[in-house]
């Protein structure tokens, strides 16, 4: 094997943890390919023989472009991230994807993401690097161009927004679904209060259709969600609904004719629904591989 093949045999072994490094950043799988593309270049210009720690380095590379990529999407005056939910990772239940293992080793739900696209990009970066990979501020620091102890601010101040807003979801699968099937139920059955009882009191949905609805939409309470109960009588005795690991939590993909219509994701908290994520852009569900989740 020669040294080019050596090398990009050696960074093949480091992708499954850099792509998780990249989603956790950025909350798109198309962006963080482009980062990992962009932490090869990096590499294979360079003087390997001079790099010790081939992981470090590269993690530290993909988290200064995914930095980088956080400020461009704020130079550019794009749309505001909380505009959209992030990307969904969705498998089957039955069927483990060993990279798609890889990439929710934590299983990095879509409530979590949209609370970490609320940070600026230094401190989801530190936050990110220490509290989900362990890097210490020491080496997150000229990251973000930051002493170790402002680095060490930084996460804190992110982790203080996390738990402030994102309840802890139930560990167990099968009582997640156990909670999304009775939701289900209480849909297509059009039981109001069936579907009340299974909603946590501050309980919030968040609906992202694109441009066909003008973009995310977010309900928050009880009520006003269980007061949805027609758009999900319609979606549930209308599509195929599908069970699904949406970031690896019990969800559903629902398809209309064979083609995808929506992707359901749940927070389950103490045995109730706390968060419903809604993606049913037909864009951005044509991008994503829904292949492994669909019968």
């Amino acid at each position: 094997m020669n040294p080019p093949e050596f090398l990009a045999m050696r960074f093949e072994e480091h992708r499954p943890h850099l792509r998780a490094v990249a989603y956790r950043m950025l909350g798109s799988l198309t962006e963080a390919d482009d980062a990992i593309q962009e932490a090869w270049l990096r590499l294979a210009g360079s003087d390997d023989r001079k790099i010790d720690n081939l992981g470090g380095w590269l993690t530290t590379v993909v988290g200064r472009v995914c930095l980088d990529m956080l400020r461009a999407r704020k130079r550019r005056g794009e749309e505001p991230i909380e505009a959209r939910l992030p990307d969904p990772v969705i498998s089957h239940e039955d069927r483990a994807d060993p990279e798609q293992q890889a990439l929710l080793a934590d299983s990095v739900g879509l409530a979590l993401l949209v609370v970490l696209e609320s940070l600026s990009p230094a401190e989801r970066l530190a936050f990110v690097l220490h509290d989900m990979f362990g890097l210490s501020f020491e080496e997150i620091a000229p990251i973000v161009d930051r002493t170790p102890a402002t680095a060490k601010k930084l996460a804190s101040r992110a982790r203080l927004r996390v738990r402030g807003t994102t309840p802890p979801p139930d560990p167990d699968r099968a009582d997640q679904r156990r909670v999304v099937d009775a939701f289900l139920s209480a849909a297509r059955g059009g039981d109001f209060d069936a579907l009340l009882a299974l909603l946590d009191p501050d309980v919030v949905l968040r609906a992202d259709g694109g441009a066909l609805t003008g973009g995310l939409r977010t309900i928050r309470g009880a009520s006003a969600v269980a007061g949805q109960l027609d758009t999900f009588q319609r979606m549930a005795t209308a599509a195929t609904t599908h069970p699904a690991l949406v970031n690896g939590f019990a969800g559903l993909l629902n398809t209309l004719d064979g083609q995808p219509l929506s992707v359901m994701s749940f927070t389950i908290t103490g045995g109730r629904i706390a968060a419903i994520d809604i993606l049913s852009d037909p864009r951005r569900l044509a991008h994503l591989d829904l292949v492994s989740a669909d019968d």
